[in-house]
């Protein structure tokens, strides 16, 4: 075989390839629906985002190469964040299309903050993971570390528990004094959907 042959082989051999997996990916998503989020304020974009009762990611996040597809039926989305009522809604997915969520969260008057706080630092990777303190959603990772940025709590005991599913669960317990300061540091190992802790699949 010459040279040349050789390559117009690889070459052909390569477009095929291509168009296979292009093919494919118009298969699936002549399949698949797509749901883009909205949202206008910080509050709107950093909160939590289940699926059916599973969490997928934040809102801001949940785009690209993450964004969100589903199989089609209808489907329960429920956006949270702490200090702020549950945004829900059900969904109803067609193939091929995308629904538009307009995410607008609500501050819930139930919410009580302490006025002397303590502080807690994260450095987490991936930084995409879920935040609970005390069984409750309080955000991301990427909320939580880097400068300026840190989650602010009531002095006192809290169970910090850190998930993502595909990773195992890291839990910590922190007894804080007022104004006192700590950073949380930990590298999420990687596990199976199976390992995801109730709190990411909570309804």
């Amino acid at each position: 075989m010459t040279t040349r042959s050789a390559f117009t082989k690889v070459v052909l051999s390569g477009l095929i390839s291509l168009l296979a997996a292009s093919a494919a990916s118009y298969a699936q998503n002549q399949v698949l629906g797509k749901v883009q989020f909205v949202g206008k304020t910080n509050a709107d974009k950093t909160s939590g985002v289940w699926i059916d009762g599973q969490y997928v990611g934040y809102v801001n996040e949940l785009k690209g190469d993450k964004e969100l597809l589903l199989l089609p039926g209808q489907h329960e989305i429920s956006v949270r964040q702490t200090g702020y009522t549950d945004f829900t809604q059900t969904a109803v997915i067609e193939p091929a299309k995308e629904i538009v969520v307009k995410v607008a969260m609500e501050r819930d008057p139930r919410a009580q903050f302490s006025k002397v706080t303590s502080e807690i630092k994260l450095k987490v990777t991936p930084d995409r993971a879920a935040v609970f303190v005390d069984g409750a959603f309080a955000g991301t990772v990427h909320e939580f570390g880097g400068v300026g940025r840190a989650m602010l709590v009531s002095p006192g005991k809290h169970r910090v528990k850190i998930d993502l599913p595909g990773y195992k669960t890291f839990e910590t317990e922190v007894d804080l004094l007022p104004r006192q300061k700590v950073t949380i540091k930990t590298d999420l190992e990687p596990g199976s959907i199976a390992d995801a802790d109730p709190a990411v699949k909570k309804n």
